[in-house]
């Protein structure tokens, strides 16, 4: 026992002074530098990175997907980490604590959080155009939002919501006083097709692509057709310290993300596979039929990612309209555009 003991003593003092001398030679081999140099150099390069998406990962995802796929995070520097939240909430409170680099809101959920102080500030547009609205099934029959008189439709509980269903109703010169709201939380499609529901709030190429892809014909009343404005309705976001940190980051994210939706335009059906390829339980034809409708949102290939300054200036507007916001927010506020060139 003691000889065993004195053996292991021995070998732990060896390969301690051996690792020693390894590390001294490491610090002080400046002949050397040509050789090791590279290596460390390419270390230093690569910086993590964590992006929170709004929901569980989707078809509105693909162009993210693509990139990573494609390997152009990484040939900015970048090892992205992509994290899914357990709601919508988490996603604004893990940027607003430093604790992920960037996160992907509703255009008004990202104001909501200027609106209330916090450092949040967008860097690229994924959605030119909101893509909620009212969702209502073809077969009751309601083809103008003010016969939702008097029905019942469900909202989440976001108070973004209420705002959608109230000036989607006001616009088709109802009064939604005469309508019974209830919420319903992120059960839109399930009630609406039991019928506990006349209609809902809920993303038209999202939950609307659902409702079809289960049998039933929608009618749908999106927000910018009826009274709304067009803003950008899914943003990449930061905060203001951390994009002042780390400009560099920000522009390699960015440009790397711009890249895989330009692929992803140009060939659907590739990055719906490469969304599939690394994520877990998504239908390949509900992906494709919902990227589809997601396309006419995301604007033209060659401007996508870009802000269109009036637009969130409509947004400001809306958000001070219906007491999302005490003030309005300039666009400069809003986002910036020093990582996207700025819309004509």
């Amino acid at each position: 026992m003691n000889f065993i003991s004195s053996w292991k003593k021995i070998m732990l003092l060896l390969a301690a002074t051996m690792a020693l001398a390894v590390g001294v030679a490491a610090c002080g081999g400046d002949d050397d530098s040509s050789d090791s140099g590279d290596t460390g150099d390419t270390a230093a390069q690569v910086q993590d990175a964590t992006l929170v998406l709004d929901f569980i990962p989707g078809a509105v995802h693909a162009g993210i997907y693509e990139a990573m796929q494609k390997g152009y995070y990484e040939e900015n520097g970048i090892n992205l980490k992509i994290i899914e939240p357990t709601s919508t909430a988490d996603t604004l409170k893990l940027i607003d604590a430093g604790k992920a680099d960037f996160g992907i809101a509703d255009g008004i959920d990202l104001a909501t959080q200027i609106a209330d102080g916090r450092e949040a500030q967008g860097i690229m547009a994924i959605a030119q155009r909101p893509p909620g609205g009212l969702i209502t099934l073809e077969e009751d029959g309601i083809t103008d939002p003010k016969m939702l008189e008097g029905e019942t439709v469900g909202v989440t509980g976001v108070p973004s919501d209420n705002a959608i269903l109230n000036t989607i109703i006001a616009d088709a010169g109802g009064n939604v006083d005469d309508v019974d709201v209830v919420t319903i939380g992120f059960n839109g499609v399930q009630s609406l097709e039991a019928g506990k529901v006349k209609a809902f709030t809920g993303f038209i190429p999202a939950d609307g692509v659902q409702v079809e892809a289960d049998g039933y014909k929608t009618r749908n009343f999106p927000l910018d057709e009826y009274g709304g404005p067009s803003y950008p309705g899914l943003v990449v976001f930061s905060t203001e310290s951390m994009i002042g940190e780390d400009p560099d980051l920000m522009k390699g994210f960015v440009d790397a993300t711009v890249k895989g939706y330009q692929d992803a335009l140009a060939d659907p059906a590739a990055a719906i596979d490469a969304l599939i390829s690394q994520t877990q339980g998504i239908d390949k034809e509900l992906a494709t039929e919902s990227f589809d409708a997601w396309i006419p949102l995301f604007g033209p290939a060659d401007t996508f990612g870009q802000f269109n300054q009036e637009n969130l200036e409509s947004l400001s507007t809306f958000m001070v309209d219906n007491d999302l916001a005490s003030e309005p927010i300039s666009p400069d506020r809003y986002a910036t555009t020093e990582f996207t060139q700025p819309s004509e």
